[in-house]
């Protein structure tokens, strides 16, 4: 089953085929939200949020997603939450060589620039990294980084950042352009569309 990515347009939603072709120079960042978690309750236990009915079966397709779209990240890097965890695990059984996970206590309901530091430190010498995080952290990464890309999905991804969402940002110089507008926005995709 073949897979498209929707653009925000004037007369509905038009198929955008996602870039397919291997990153061969400067660095890819490969950001997914977290899949749906169950609702909140009490604040002190937001840590051990598990998913949601419906975020066990988005995983999953954000995974095939990555998979078909032939994005093969080299490290994840991972929230330690429950939610975080539980969206990478079933991500991975879609991937042909998933990589070694890294869960980061730095990255729980992380802010953009600790973000920013983590993947700086674990990314250094990998073309691809895969972070499963949260929002607004991730949603404000996203927005920040890309300054350039296809007219279309820039609108998109300001209207939001969906759960088990996935947002494809490459940066020509490497991870030394993880700075305000340096990103380039690849692709954009989430089970909802």
């Amino acid at each position: 089953m073949s897979l498209y990515l929707y653009a925000h347009q004037p007369e509905g939603r038009v198929p955008m085929s996602p870039d397919p072709a291997p990153h061969t120079t400067g660095s890819r960042l490969l950001l997914v939200r977290h899949a749906k978690a169950v609702p909140k309750g009490d604040p002190a236990e937001d840590f051990g949020r598990g998913l949601g009915e419906r975020g066990r079966a988005d995983a999953p397709r954000t995974g095939r997603w990555l998979a078909e779209s032939r994005y093969r990240p080299d490290l994840a890097l991972c929230s330690p939450s429950r939610r975080t965890r539980q969206t990478w695990q079933l991500m991975v059984p879609a991937l042909a060589d998933p990589p070694d996970a890294v869960y980061d206590d730095r990255l729980y309901n992380a802010a953009p620039n600790a973000l920013v530091t983590v993947v700086t430190e674990r990314g250094s010498g990998l073309g691809c990294v895969v972070l499963i995080g949260h929002n607004t952290g991730i949603h404000e990464l996203a927005t920040a980084l890309c300054g350039s890309g296809p007219a279309e999905l820039l609108e998109q991804l300001k209207d939001g950042f969906p759960t088990s969402g996935v947002v494809v940002v490459d940066l020509a110089g490497g991870w030394g352009d993880l700075i305000p507008g340096r990103g380039r926005l690849t692709a954009m995709w989430s089970p909802a569309h």
